[in-house]
């Protein structure tokens, strides 16, 4: 019971620990071990890996303890009167008509919701260490990322820390890689390139699920495409599982049966994905350079591109250089997801964004007509948070111009 109120406590799943909730915690807890001993595993709270059951709660051994504690279950609270010990504390409470206890878990805050607020706060509080100049940012977050580790954290604290690392480490990977990649391939180059690689995968490690495609975007940057499109494929199937939290899309049940109780690193590892966000004073994509640039125009230093999105058009990148037929197969999917999709892979405030991408890739292949419509698409008067006109504009300008050279 002691392991369950140390995971009770780290999820967060009760806001307030105090006398008058007693009883609230204490189901939230038995509710917790119940879950546990159905699974048969009880996770270590120090070495979350172990499990406590390994040995003592398997078999017939676990059934016979599931029945028991479900049939408390069946109870209510009113099972703790089966405890001599604790009887005389609380009949007075439990048998109290004007008391009310709250043992819903419709009621109660639910592990899903809180790890949603997580996310979105980790996602926003990344962007407040941005400004102008791009090593006064990188130095400013090594030094908040030094203060946070030496002081006591909260858990929302821990899991920024952890995004902030995560981001470090991606956007000192491309720098690294840009500052060499002017300079012909020699043994510094190798170097930059074996410690880019290194810390984007260590990045990969306790970052998201989305954190996978960076690797997949440096990979196309060095001109590696059938390593890009491996990376591509293992985050494929991450991203078809049925648990997994996008933006603020999540199958409640399912996420709550795969990553249920288990440390917030295993969750954001296995289940939580995020949209794709290029610091606008970065080359990650070279096709995306005039849309960087205007973005930077507009005094926004971040070009955020739907997962998914991103997905397809580092696939059609990628196969242009390998497989024409796949190359094209990726920009039909690429196409049916900006057409169709009702909110649930690209978000509305992003929707400009996928229009423009589609269109670049539709420009590359020839389809010019295609290109001008997802172009002006992008350019409609309901994204109000559209940051890149400028690049649609000029890209615009230039099918116009080469229409009559057709």
């Amino acid at each position: 019971m002691k392991t369950t109120v140390f995971w009770t406590i780290q999820q967060n799943t009760l806001p307030h620990w105090c006398p008058q909730n007693i009883l609230v915690g204490f189901w939230i807890c038995f509710k917790l071990l119940l879950k546990w001993v159905f699974k048969g595993v009880c996770p270590n709270f120090f070495i979350p890996q172990n499990n406590l059951f390994l040995t003592k709660v398997h078999g017939s051994a676990q059934n016979k303890l599931f029945i028991q504690l479900h049939e408390l279950y069946t109870k209510g609270l009113a099972c703790l009167l089966q405890s001599s010990s604790i009887r005389s504390y609380i009949i007075d409470v439990l048998y109290n008509p004007r008391l009310s206890i709250c043992t819903d878990e419709s009621i109660m805050r639910s592990e899903v919701d809180y790890d949603l607020e997580v996310v979105i706060l980790s996602e926003g509080m990344i962007h407040i260490f941005r400004s102008g100049d791009i090593i006064i940012d990188t130095t400013k977050t090594i030094h908040i990322i030094e203060q946070f580790v030496e002081s006591p954290m909260t858990h929302h604290q821990v899991v920024v820390i952890q995004r902030l690392t995560t981001n470090l480490l991606q956007r000192i990977s491309f720098l690294l890689q840009n500052m060499h990649n002017d300079t012909g391939f020699n043994k510094q180059t190798y170097i930059a390139d074996k410690m880019s690689c290194h810390m984007l995968k260590l990045a990969a490690k306790f970052g998201c699920v989305s954190d996978m495609l960076y690797i997949a975007i440096y990979y196309y940057k060095t001109l590696r495409y059938r390593e890009a499109l491996s990376v591509i494929e293992m985050t494929k199937v991450k991203l078809a599982q049925p648990y997994l939290m996008y933006n603020t899309h999540v199958d409640r049940e399912r996420y709550t049966e795969a990553v249920g109780g288990q440390s917030w690193s295993t969750k954001i590892r296995q289940a939580v994905a995020e949209e794709i966000d290029l610091d606008n004073r970065i080359c990650y994509i070279s096709e995306l350079i005039p849309e960087q640039q205007s973005g930077l125009k507009n005094r926004t230093t971040s070009l955020f591109i739907p997962l998914f999105v991103m997905l397809h058009f580092l696939e059609f990148l990628c196969y242009r250089h390998i497989d024409t037929t796949l190359s094209l197969a990726a920009l039909d999917e690429l196409q049916f997801l900006v057409h169709h999709d009702q909110g649930l892979y690209i978000r509305d405030i992003y929707r400009y964004t996928s229009w423009e991408i589609l269109g670049i890739c539709q420009q590359i292949t020839g389809d010019l007509q295609g290109a001008l419509y997802s172009y002006q698409q992008s350019l409609i008067p309901h994204h109000p948070w559209n940051e890149i006109p400028t690049a649609t504009q000029e890209r615009i300008q230039e099918i116009v111009q080469s229409a009559p050279h057709q």
